[in-house]
Parts: structure tokens; C-alpha cells; sequence
């Protein structure tokens, strides 16, 4: 598809009345897509990808048409312009690629199974029905939907079902929505149904594999997520219903389709007798994310994918502030710290990393957009950044004027920027194009010069990178009220630095909050100064100190031996978010040892020690009095004292599998991974590790498989490690979806990462075939990236992936990642010896 060109302007639909056929057992679709629109040019197309078209009428009259699948389109000649029907009937099949429309397998009493759902986001409608399938065609639909229906059969959609004949399932008329918003899941599922305070409906829907109390939480969320935006966006929730549905296979984590959002089982589905706090806040930001989307995406749209941030970063941030407001005791704005501006700060320091807002043409390369730490992470801390700027009296009134101006139908960023600038009376727009518009972040430099306390920035870079004078305007947010609010210029100079001191009484700070997206290099002086009050500093300031000093030292701007003192003085803390950010450092300068040698022994030895007092302190086991932040730390701890080979922790986490080892479903769910992965790695326990792998298959609890998976490949043998990747291939034992954390898994342990790779570049083919067409996909080559870290490996991987550098949807990823290890090849050896020195010296 040339640049620019849009189907949507030669043929605007107004109307579509969708006809599906669908036979589970054949594995065949038959249809019918009558469209009612403009046409505004003689010859006109309509997507189709897969489809075999039989007949196209315009107006009750056969025409002349061609189609193909790789430009995706169906040509269709017409002597009309203007109002017209075409009428297309064609055939399809289900796939079992997790696109479009297709079959989700799962067992019941040993009964194998098939759930029917659709994933039409980004360009996937096309393969169900032919359409202008692009997020501005905006359009009604009816759907009509028959299949192979049994007894006890359900099938739902966006709408209310409101007959049935002869066994077609028809829906009511949709309000206008984008084609990759329509949905309809069918087969034997359960429910759970509730109505909001303003009466919608919220379901909950899954198969029958799971006990029925597993939907609770998330009909609760799901509720009082919707009263929450009703009222927070001054807008009401436009459908009749709001349904949630688990899909036991499913490409993406969840899918906000309107009114029938779909769901991987493990971010809907929670054990209210067994699920760990962490993977309850993850549900409930998954939905909360979700719901979000029913105004912001759903209601209004972006004109095209380029703008795709405008539905995911608002989503990504509005899933904190409602979670917040239902559950404030989480704390949840402290792992938004810990995992979106870690993320975000990461990924958008290498050089080449895409922009919030870029510009997408080919279908193709549509989903390698979906970069979760650009449109996801990093887009929703830039708007954290626009709401400490506006306050929520003036953000809140911005969007509900925003959402009657644009309901229904598509904006673009400036059109947002419009409605806040008007509420607040601020220019965000000038503001927020330096951010959206460029990709990476600046480093501010703090300094004192001639005695003035002096600002500088630049573009920050992990490894190497271009420097073309990129320029922010940064929300500078000091704790010296002295200091402009806006950094516009390359340099400024704030005052007398003793002067201001005295005036201030505290070491001078800068992004006090962490909000801003930039990070602080301050010189010796002022770092010093800052030291010296750390006892003083609340857990984000000191949780942003470690950040900021860990991506300056991955930068080589500082050694990561100026760093590891900082972990001892922190060690004894109880902050869940300083710990978190303690360990991701540690866990960053394994690279600095070769696996088995005198240096790797040391950084146990190291790990073991800072994890002590707080493993004597939390003990293995939770209990009900005990804080969050101790329940979300010890998962940190245990992880730390199994790699420093604690052996208290290593006995105790013993004594409970052999008290549970009929029962290890039960253990619970914080520590259950760490019981299994104690007696994989330290007791080469083969008979569990067998139980595990057979038990992996046909166990519904996702929280359950997943501790399997990561337990499993972490074991050293060789052939149990072979056996397991000789499984990747087998969707009866591994599904497609869950693989990447497989093969993650087993690149990560020394003893497989061979195996791994060598499976990985054998497989390329059938992997591109199997899952190449998720939005994910080039994950499997970030997960290469981010365990290699040596000369040898980054050869090899060049090796590989270099022919496929001019792959649609590959390009960026294949060369970032190469720059991901080249910078940690070059860190190791600029930062080795004095790492495991002042490693040896803080051992004493």
C-alpha cells in the first residue's frame, strides 16, 4: 500500500450486514459482507487477506473483480459513484494462527474442546470479512452469525443477541466503531453477571475447565472499573453491556473489542484461594486497561495507526488511576515506578528506538509499532508528566469536552492537545510534540561552575548512539523553588550555588516524584550532598537514585563499582520499590562473571549477603499480618538468597516440598515457584521434574503453569533440558502462545542456551509460519539479545539475523538488539576488573 493512500478515500462505508457461517469441524467459514457506502470513484477495493471470493454484486448487479493476498485487496469495477450496496459472498478457513477468526482448544474431564473468538487488531478483520479495514472507516454493523452449535452452547458479541432462526444468531445494530473492534466469541462457556450503579451489564465468561468462584475478582474490577470512568471522564459507558471473556488461546495479553473484550485466561481468571498479590494488581490493571479503552479507542479512534499512542498510552496510564482509586491500599502508582518507567527509561535509550507517534503505512509493519515501553510504558509516563501539569480538575473536564466533540467518530493527537489546552489554559501541545515527536530522552547534568549551579541536557544513550542536538522541554520538577518549572534551552544557569544551598537547607534535587522522562547526572559535589542525606529520602527518591546511577553506569558515563555501595547501605530495607530496583541492579552485574568461575562465586556470595537480613527477617513463608510491601519483597528475597545459595532458605524451601509433595498446587501462590525451582536446581529432583511436565499440559491454573514453565527450565541436565525443547512444536503440550516463555526460559540457563539457540535458528521458518503474525513477535529476537553478552554470541546473532535486517515489521528490532549487545560486550570489558574488585572489597 502506497504512502498515504487510504481505501477509505475512494469508498466510505456507512453500513455493513455480516452473514458468517462457521463449521468447527471442517474447519471452514462461509460468508456473506453486504456493505452499504460511498463510492467515490469507478473502481474501488475492499481488504481480504486469506479469502476465496465467489460472486460481488453492486447495486443487484454482478461486476467485474480481481483479488490477491499480498496487496490484501479486493478490486471491484462499478459504472456507480456515490451511494451503492456491495454484496460479497465468499469462503474462508479457521486457522490456528490466533488471527481473525479462530479456535481456541482446551479439555474438560478429559474432553477435548473448542472455543470460537476472534482478534481482529491491527489488520485482521480482513480475514473474516471483506471491509475498508482501517480505524477511520467507521461504520454500523449486524452480525449473524451460525455454527455447528451444540446443546449448552453460548455465543455473545458487541451487542445484545436479539433472535434466533433456523439457528442464525442475530445482534442488534452497532453504534458507528472500527473494523477491528467488532467481536463474537461462541461455545460452551460459563458466566457471571452483574450491572453498574448507571445499569450496564458486566459479564464474565470462561470455559468450563475452571472453578466458577475464578471470575469473581474480575467482575468486581470490571464493575466498579466502569462506575470509575463513568465518573472520571464525565462520560457514560455507551453500550448495553460489557463483557469479558477468557480465550484459552490468545495471542496478545487482552483485546478491548467494544463491549466483548477478550482476555488471556491468566490476566481475567484469578484462584480467590490462591493467587499472589502481584498477579491480582496484574488482572486488575489488564482490565482496568481494557475499560479504559471503551472511551479511549472505542468512542473516539485514532484517524490512523500512527496515532496509535492516543489509544495505548492514555489506556496504559488510566489503568493506574483507577486501580488506584479502587484500591488504594496496593500502592499500584509504586509498580508503575518499578516496571512502565523502568521500561520506558530502558528501551528508549538505545539508539534507533521508534517515536510515541510514528508513522505506519504497510500492514506489515503495523504491529511491530506496538512497542510496549514506547506507546505503552514510556507514552503513559509522558502523560503522567501532562496530568502533574494540568492537576485532574482540569484534565478530567479536557477529556468529557474531548469525548462529546469526537464520540463515534476519529481524532489525532493535536485534537486531544486542543481540549487540555482549553481546560487549563496551557499550551501542551507545544509542550508534548518534543516528546512525542522524538524518539529517546535527555540526561540532565547538574553541576556547579564559576560557583553558579549550571543545567545542561542531551540525548542519554545505553552504547552508542547518534547525537543530532535533540532538545526537550522538560518538566523539571526541583525541590529548589528557584528552579524554572520548563527546561526549554540546552543550557541554563540557575544562580550562586552556596547561596541557593543556604536558602534551600537540602541537597538540591531534580524530577523529585520520578515522573518526568529524563534521568540526573549531578557532578561529584552535589551527588556527594545527596548522599549524605539518603537516610532523609523517601523510598522513590531513593528508588530513582539507584535507577538514574544504574543507566549512567550501563551508559559507561560512571563504573557500576561506584554503584554496589549504594546496595549495601539499602540492603536492610523493607521498600518492596527500593528493593526492586536493589536487585534489578544486582541482577545486572551478573554479566560481569563467566558462568562457574571464581568471579560468579563472588557475586553469589554478594547476593547472599545483601539478601540476609531481610530473609531472616521475612522468613520463607507469608502470613496474613504482614505488609504489602514485605509480600511483594520476599519474592526478591528468596530470588536472591536461592542464587546467593543461602543454605537456611535452601533447607527451609526443602522442608516445604516435602511436606506438600502431594499437594504442590496448594502451596501458595508467592513462593510456590521457589519451592519447585529450589528442588529443580539444588536437588535435581528428576521424578518431580517429570510430574511437573506431565501435570503442565493439562493444568488450567495459568499462575500454576506458569511456575512450572520457569522451575522446568532452570534444571541443568542436559537431556531433561532436550526434552523439553523437543516439545516446542507441540501445541498439545506447549501452546503457541505461551512459547516465547519457554524458550526464554531455557536461553536464559547457562546450561540450554546452546540448545536454545541452536532450535531458535533451525525453527526460524516454522516459527515465522506459527507465530509470526502476532504483534509479539519480535520479542523473540529482544529475548536473543537480552541474554547474550559476549563477542562470540553477538557474532553469531549478527550472523542470523542480518540477512532478515530488511524483514517488514524486523528492521528496527534486528538492529537495536545488535546494538543491545554490542553495548554489554563493550561494558564488560571496560567495567570487569573493577567490578569484581570492589565486589571482593565490599565481601571484606
Amino acid at each position: 500500500m502506497g504512502k498515504n493512500k487510504r481505501l477509505f478515500d475512494v469508498f466510505v462505508p456507512e453500513h455493513y450486514d455480516i452473514f458468517l457461517d462457521v463449521n468447527r469441524e471442517h474447519k471452514t467459514i462461509s460468508g456473506v459482507s453486504t456493505i452499504t457506502g460511498e463510492a467515490k470513484a469507478n473502481q474501488i477495493q475492499l481488504n481480504q487477506k486469506y479469502l476465496t471470493v465467489e460472486d460481488v454484486t453492486v447495486d443487484g448487479k454482478k461486476v467485474e473483480f480481481n483479488y490477491n493476498d499480498k496487496d490484501e485487496l479486493i478490486t471491484i469495477s462499478s459504472d456507480k459513484i456515490g451511494k451503492i450496496k456491495l454484496v460479497v459472498t465468499y469462503n474462508a478457513k479457521l486457522t490456528d494462527t490466533m488471527m481473525g477468526i479462530y479456535p481456541s482448544y482446551y479439555e474438560v474431564d478429559g474432553v477435548k474442546k473448542q472455543l470460537v473468538g476472534t482478534q481482529f487488531e491491527t489488520t485482521f478483520a480482513r480475514q473474516a470479512f471483506p471491509c475498508v479495514d482501517e480505524p477511520e472507516a467507521k461504520a454500523t454493523f449486524n452480525l449473524a452469525v451460525k455454527y455447528d452449535e451444540k446443546d449448552g452452547e453460548t455465543i455473545i458479541s458487541n451487542e445484545q443477541e436479539f433472535k434466533c432462526e433456523n439457528g442464525i444468531h442475530y445482534f442488534k445494530e452497532t453504534v458507528r466503531m472500527s473494523t477491528y473492534l467488532v467481536a463474537f466469541v461462541f461455545g460452551d462457556m460459563q458466566k457471571k453477571l452483574t450491572k453498574t450503579k448507571s445499569g450496564v451489564e458486566i459479564g464474565v465468561f470462561a470455559t468450563k475447565a475452571h472453578k466458577a468462584n475464578e471470575l469473581d475478582f474480575a467482575l468486581d474490577i470490571a464493575k466498579r472499573s466502569i462506575e470509575f470512568y463513568e465518573d472520571f471522564y464525565g462520560t457514560p459507558y455507551p453500550l448495553e453491556h460489557s463483557y469479558q471473556v477468557a480465550l484459552p488461546d490468545f495471542s496478545a495479553g487482552a483485546m478491548e473489542n467494544w463491549g466483548c473484550v477478550t482476555y488471556r485466561e491468566a490476566y481475567l481468571l484469578v484462584d480467590p484461594d490462591n493467587t499472589s498479590l502481584d498477579i491480582k494488581q496484574l488482572v486488575a490493571t489488564v482490565i482496568a486497561h481494557e475499560l479504559a479503552h471503551q472511551w479511549f479507542g472505542d468512542l473516539v479512534t485514532m484517524k490512523w495507526w500512527d496515532n496509535l499512542w492516543l489509544n495505548e498510552s492514555f489506556a496504559n496510564m488510566m489503568e493506574y488511576v483507577a486501580v488506584d482509586a479502587l484500591e488504594p491500599s496496593w500502592k499500584i502508582w509504586e509498580t508503575f515506578q518499578t516496571m512502565e518507567t523502568a521500561a520506558a527509561l530502558r528501551r528508549d535509550a538505545t539508539d534507533g528506538v521508534q517515536s510515541v507517534h510514528i508513522m505506519v503505512n504497510d500492514p506489515a509493519e503495523i504491529d511491530s509499532i506496538f512497542d510496549s515501553a514506547i506507546v505503552y510504558a514510556k507514552g503513559a509516563r509522558l502523560l503522567v508528566m501532562v496530568r502533574a501539569l494540568l492537576g485532574d480538575d482540569a484534565l478530567r473536564q479536557g477529556l468529557k469536552n474531548y469525548f462529546a466533540e469526537y464520540k463515534y467518530g476519529n481524532a489525532q493527537g493535536q485534537d486531544l492537545w486542543e481540549y487540555l489546552g482549553q481546560a487549563s489554559g496551557l499550551n501542551i501541545g507545544d509542550i508534548m510534540d518534543s516528546w512525542l515527536e522524538q524518539p529517546g530522552y535527555p540526561v540532565v547534568r547538574a553541576g556547579i561552575e564559576d560557583g553558579n549551579l549550571v543545567l545542561s541536557q542531551k540525548q542519554f544513550f545505553i552504547g552508542t548512539g547518534e547525537d543530532q542536538g535533540r532538545l526537550w522541554q522538560i518538566p523539571l520538577n526541583s525541590n529548589y523553588l528557584q528552579v524554572p518549572k520548563i527546561m526549554k534551552d540546552e543550557k541554563m544557569i540557575i544562580g550562586n550555588y552556596e547561596e541557593l544551598r543556604a536558602k534551600n537547607g537540602v541537597a538540591f534535587r531534580l524530577n523529585v516524584g520520578n515522573n518526568s522522562h529524563f534521568i540526573v547526572k549531578y557532578d561529584q559535589q552535589l551527588l556527594d550532598d545527596i548522599l549524605s542525606e539518603m537516610d532523609h529520602l523517601n523510598n522513590i527518591d531513593k528508588l530513582q537514585l539507584l535507577q538514574d546511577l544504574g543507566l549512567l553506569a550501563e551508559s559507561q558515563e560512571i563504573s557500576y563499582a561506584d554503584v554496589l555501595p549504594l546496595l549495601v547501605k539499602e540492603a536492610e530495607s523493607t521498600s518492596n520499590i527500593v528493593n526492586s530496583k536493589l536487585y534489578g541492579t544486582l541482577a545486572k552485574i551478573k554479566i560481569f562473571a563467566t558462568p562457574d568461575s571464581a568471579e560468579e562465586a563472588a557475586i553469589k556470595q554478594f547476593s547472599k549477603k545483601l539478601s540476609e537480613s531481610n530473609a531472616e527477617r521475612l522468613g520463607v513463608e507469608p502470613h496474613a499480618e504482614e505488609s504489602i510491601d514485605d509480600n511483594l519483597t520476599r519474592p526478591l528475597i528468596l530470588s536472591a538468597s536461592l542464587y546467593g545459595d543461602n543454605p537456611v532458605i535452601i533447607a527451609k524451601l526443602h522442608e516445604l516440598y516435602l511436606a506438600n509433595t502431594d499437594k504442590l498446587a496448594d502451596l501458595n501462590s508467592d513462593i510456590r515457584y521457589f519451592v519447585l525451582l529450589n528442588e529443580i536446581k539444588n536437588f535435581e529432583n528428576k521424578d518431580l521434574f517429570n510430574t511437573l511436565f506431565e501435570k503442565y499440559a493439562k493444568e488450567v491454573d495459568q499462575n500454576y503453569k506458569r511456575d512450572i514453565c520457569l522451575a522446568l527450565t532452570s534444571v541443568k541436565n542436559p537431556d531433561l533440558l532436550q526434552l523439553l525443547i523437543d516439545k516446542f512444536k507441540d501445541a498439545s503440550v506447549i501452546k503457541p502462545q505461551d512459547l516465547l516463555r519457554w524458550v526464554a526460559g531455557i536461553l536464559r540457563n547457562n546450561h540450554g542456551q546452546q540448545k536454545a539457540w541452536d532450535w531458535m535458528r533451525q525453527e526460524w521458518p516454522w516459527l515465522d509460519k506459527t507465530v509470526g503474525g502476532d504483534m509479539s513477535f519480535t520479542s523473540y529476537i529482544s529475548v536473543v539479545a537480552s541474554t547474550f553478552d559476549t563477542p562470540e554470541r553477538l557474532a553469531e546473532f549478527k550472523e542470523f539475523f542480518d540477512p532478515k535486517i530488511n524483514v517488514s515489521g524486523l528492521t528496527r528490532e534486528i538492529k537495536m538488539d545488535t546494538l543491545v549487545i554490542e553495548n554489554k560486550v563493550a561494558l564488560i570489558a571496560k567495567d570487569k576488573v573493577a567490578v569484581n574488585k570492589a565486589i571482593k572489597a565490599l565481601l571484606g
